[in-house]
């Protein structure tokens, strides 16, 4: 296995690969200071939006991890700069975090900025493979309110959540064994679609507190988001994370996760009991 670029080396997701993949590595951050200590990876320090020092931090690697960037309403014009910098230094193969039900029309306003990405990868002649994430488990119990209410315009809609670790797992098969995996795109969830009662419920249990959801109306969204003082962009991509799931665009549950990794996925029974959401 060639030299392996892991990005977000600073984050949950891309730390918990890079701390698990053997062989050679090399961590992509934007900040030096906050790379994880591991024992003989090197690091490069470089910006998405910056080509040249992506490029440069790039060279030498046969395969990538990309980590998608952070939520900005200029997000895919980063990960394209990030994608043309990986073709000029030469990199064979691009294993990209995208999401659940990426479309150029999905109601969930950032799915369409992954599937914007995806196509950009196709097209630029890298060897591919897409890990789509369903909404992440972990951050279920952070949707609750102080006052105990998960409140968003869901409906009775279902979302099959997965848990983060089960996504390393799953990406830690594929960087493994790359070519295996090229040119295929997988599903990542949980083992079953869960409406945002049963959510509320698994958190009252888990927990001791008292917790509901309160299906609100899509008017009633945006009003009770308007005191948080974010931008437009960020409150609609707030809002269709449930219309999303209303639309029942996250409910499909997939093999994904135990085919890849060899054990069950997750559920969200499991996780809040390792105090791993917490």
């Amino acid at each position: 296995m060639g030299l392996m670029v892991i990005t977000g080396a600073s984050g949950r997701l891309g730390g918990r690969v890079a701390r698990r993949l053997d062989g050679a590595k090399r961590l992509l951050v934007r900040d030096a200071g906050r790379a994880p200590d591991i024992e003989g990876a090197d690091v490069a320090v470089a910006a998405y939006r910056d080509g040249d020092a992506v490029r440069r931090g790039l060279e030498g690697a046969e395969t990538v991890f990309m980590v998608s960037a952070a939520e900005a309403p200029d997000r895919v014009t980063e990960h394209r700069s990030f994608v043309d910098a990986a073709v000029r230094a030469g990199v064979r193969h691009l294993v990209y975090t995208s999401f659940m039900g990426a479309a150029a029309d999905a109601s969930f306003t950032l799915a369409r900025d992954h599937w914007a990405t995806e196509e950009h990868i196709r097209d630029s002649g890298l060897a591919f493979t897409f890990l789509r994430d369903n909404l992440y488990a972990d951050f279920l119990p952070f949707m609750v309110g102080e006052d105990g209410v998960i409140r968003g315009p869901a409906g009775d809609g279902r979302a099959a959540v997965v848990a983060q670790d089960d996504i390393v797992d799953a990406a830690l098969a594929v960087l493994r064994d790359p070519g295996a995996h090229e040119g295929r795109t997988y599903d990542l969830t949980g083992p079953a679609a869960l409406s945002l009662t049963e959510v509320a419920a698994e958190i009252a249990a888990a927990t001791g507190r008292q917790v509901r959801y309160h299906a609100e109306s899509i008017p009633e969204a945006y009003a009770s988001r308007a005191s948080y003082g974010a931008p437009d962009w960020q409150v609609e991509a707030w809002v269709s994370t449930y219309t999303a799931i209303a639309k029942g665009e996250l409910a499909a549950v997939s093999t994904a996760v135990p085919d890849l990794t060899g054990h069950p996925a997750t559920t969200l029974a499991e996780l809040l009991s390792k105090g791993s959401a917490a």
